[in-house]
């Protein structure tokens, strides 16, 4: 039973390596929701994520002989780190396995611990299949980052911390999810000494295997995991979390990636501190729940679980956030090709900010914008903007929802593909972002087929992206098709895609050859 836990989140050893958190009140947030928003700030331990307390509990129980043949853990980094750093205070040899595509700062940081990293895999997954591996091999002990009655015990002192500084129970409890070691040890203990806190759990909607689990009733495997929140890129929740939170959790909520951007902006703007994606994953569920019920007057806590992210991926953070925030809409608007025609689609706009505008001149009939341009969020505001627009006579697409526009097409307006490429098809490719990705896809193509277009953004991010264009005939389509199942990376078929067709295709009179 889940008050099993309670005895052993009293008696984790943690302190003598984590530190306790603040709960901070976010005023802004506050303000925002109505509602009273408070952060459990996790990103403040030495290794900037909760992970080290339930490393160093795990740790500190082993016995002498376990010690002494040395430890060994897959992580996407916190974990590596909290490991790292127990065993660097414990004196014991760390063997961490990383998949290639955990940011740089963490492996730097877990190699400046005194640990050996080694980088296998492009998931977690296939990095804790090595270390199973390695295990049998050198009869190291594995120390699990999530599936273990110690380490859950000791990232329940976090919800003993929330209890003891919060005093009165919280309305709601927002609490990430990777492989659900946080969820369940502070869930055990909160729901037992607040029975009346709603408990909610928050994942990725691309790493969603708690949610999956709970639909099916039995844990399931992810047939595929999104990278972005690398910190929650698990497959598959823990056994023995699953059967903790299935007790002790309300309700799960997945939020997507331009929701976990623009939660990192809130973070950042209450704080100061820039939280990493799988961060700043509670908050943009408790942003959602508090939406969705339009409560108002609550208490509402969300764990802000670590702060290790590339500098360089927060390009691409920003980028995402106000469409995450609902503060900016992506539009394609077709004006006529004349002078004054955009100052009279101006003023159309009112005083609504343009964020982006770009078009080239394609003919003397009419001319293709696309538009980014600010709204006011959470009420019907795109809506008016839209219905004026179709009012006025302009002919408007609502490309704000569309990945290819934001991720590759609001960069490459510029016209139409000319009447001489024929029989174009257009992929939008992603795959692991590591050295020889990108000539592995290109090598792979061959010779056989030609590039038409081809564009490729390096975010900072785990993983890297392609739309490319290639001249296939109709006859050559299947064998195309196997090469790019052969690359090994996923791919979708865009040719159909509204961004593509109004901004980058052949015009519709030209027809395919």
């Amino acid at each position: 039973m889940p008050q099993s836990y309670i005895k052993r989140i009293l008696d984790a050893r943690v302190y003598d390596v984590a530190r306790e958190t603040p709960v901070d009140q976010a005023p802004l947030l506050s303000q925002r929701t109505g509602n009273r928003v408070w952060l459990k700030r996790e990103d403040l331990q030495p290794v900037f994520s909760f992970k080290l307390r339930g490393a160093y509990n795990k740790m500190h129980r082993l016995s002498e002989a376990q010690r002494a043949g040395g430890v060994v853990a897959a992580s996407a980094g916190n974990h590596a780190q909290g490991l790292a750093m127990a065993a660097q205070k414990m004196g014991v040899k760390a063997t961490i396995v990383m998949p290639r595509t955990t940011p740089l700062i963490k492996v730097d940081a877990v190699r400046g611990r005194g640990a050996r990293v080694v980088l296998h895999g492009d998931s977690y997954d296939e990095a804790a299949a090595h270390a199973d591996r390695l295990v049998k091999e050198k009869g190291m002990t594995y120390v699990h980052p999530f599936d273990d009655p110690d380490v859950i015990a000791g990232q329940g002192t976090v919800g003993m911390e929330i209890v003891r500084q919060h005093q009165a129970p919280l309305d709601v409890l927002f609490v990430p999810v990777g492989g659900g070691g946080l969820l369940a040890g502070v869930a055990a203990y909160v729901k037992y000494v607040w029975p009346q806190t709603k408990i909610i759990g928050v994942e990725p909607e691309d790493a969603a295997c708690l949610k999956l689990a709970l639909d099916r009733g039995r844990r399931a495997t992810l047939p595929e995991v999104g990278l972005f929140a690398d910190g929650c890129a698990v497959a598959q929740v823990g056994k023995e979390t699953f059967r903790v939170i299935r007790e002790t959790v309300d309700e799960v909520i997945t939020a997507s990636t331009d929701e976990m951007c623009a939660a990192i902006k809130d973070i950042f703007e209450d704080t100061r501190s820039i939280a990493e994606p799988a961060g700043a994953l509670a908050l943009a569920g408790l942003k959602k729940y508090a939406e969705r019920e339009g409560c108002e007057d609550k208490d509402l806590l969300a764990i802000v679980s670590g702060a290790n992210t590339n500098f360089d991926r927060l390009r691409y953070i920003s980028e995402r956030t106000e469409i995450g925030e609902q503060r900016e809409a992506v539009l394609s608007v077709t004006i006529p090709e004349r002078p004054g025609s955009f100052r009279a689609f101006c003023g159309v706009l009112g005083r609504r900010n343009i964020t982006e505008f770009n078009y080239r001149y394609a003919d003397a009939g009419s001319a293709q914008v696309f538009v980014g341009v600010s709204v006011v969020p959470g009420g019907d505001d795109l809506e008016s903007l839209l219905s004026e627009l179709a009012k006025k006579g302009y002919e408007v697409e609502d490309l704000t929802e569309n990945e290819v526009a934001k991720l590759h097409v609001r960069y490459m307006v510029g016209g139409h593909v000319p009447d001489a490429v024929a029989n174009e098809r257009v992929y939008r490719v992603e795959f692991p972002e590591r050295p020889g990705a990108l000539a592995k896809f290109l090598s792979g193509l061959g010779q056989a087929w030609n590039i038409s277009m081809f564009h490729y953004r390096n975010h900072g991010a785990a993983y890297g992206r392609i739309l490319v264009g290639v001249q296939v005939r109709a006859a050559e389509r299947k064998a195309f098709s196997s090469v790019m199942d052969d690359i090994g990376f996923r791919y979708w078929d865009e040719t159909e895609n509204r961004a593509y067709q109004l901004y980058l295709g052949q015009r519709p009179e030209s027809g395919e050859n």
